[in-house]
């Protein structure tokens, strides 16, 4: 009985985290739950998986047929800039590949090249103008890492976030934060495929 109770809370916590997210009231997965369970007097935490999946049950329940929609116009979004910039290996990663973009949500794409100069002036060359860019640099695992960021707004509203990084991670997976998985993406050729057979198609482990 009172390890019922214990997984009761915890999956309220994980209901009040993902709704601090998707209302834009918290960023990080870390301090989102932290505040839900001093809201609920809690001492127990719930996996980032298990916050995603109520953020995703909650963005299923509010945004309904709209949502669909909006995932395969930001997946297309997503191809034309790949096209743009294919020879930078782009990949699609994030919550647009995930297939569980919500309001609010951009596109994330990951570049590889050595001059972060070429892939801005390819996005140039092709009428993609950059709001903004930014070098932005995360310590993991005790190795400082360093990336630029562009982004970019589409006619539709849709933000866009490049990142564009060294040749030397080419081909190396990282390890997904939320869902515990291998961070594949999908190649420009993947998500072609993917938009002409199951265009709604989700990557979340099960």
């Amino acid at each position: 009985m009172k390890g019922n109770r214990a997984k009761i809370l915890r999956n309220r916590v994980a209901q009040e985290a993902a709704l601090l997210l998707y209302t834009s009231q918290e960023k990080e997965y870390k301090q989102a739950k932290k505040r839900a369970a001093e809201t609920l007097g809690a001492r127990v935490l719930p996996s980032n998986f298990e916050v995603a999946e109520e953020m995703d049950r909650i963005a299923e329940e509010r945004e309904g047929a709209s949502r669909k929609e909006m995932l395969l116009r930001m997946r297309r979004e997503a191809r034309e800039i790949m096209e743009a910039l294919d020879g930078f290996s782009p990949r699609l990663v994030g919550s647009v590949w995930r297939g569980t973009a919500r309001k609010n949500s951009d596109i994330d794409i990951v570049t590889f090249s050595q001059d972060h100069l070429q892939v801005l002036n390819q996005l140039q060359k092709h009428n993609f103008e950059a709001e903004s860019s930014e070098w932005r640099s995360v310590t993991k695992e005790g190795r400082k890492e360093s990336s630029f960021h562009i982004h970019v707004i589409l006619p539709s509203g849709d933000e866009v976030e490049l990142m564009v990084r060294s040749l030397d991670y080419l081909g190396k997976l990282q390890r997904c934060e939320t869902y515990g998985d291998a961070r594949t993406g999908l190649s420009l050729n993947q998500l072609t495929k993917i938009l002409k057979e199951n265009p709604l198609q989700k990557f979340v482990p099960i």
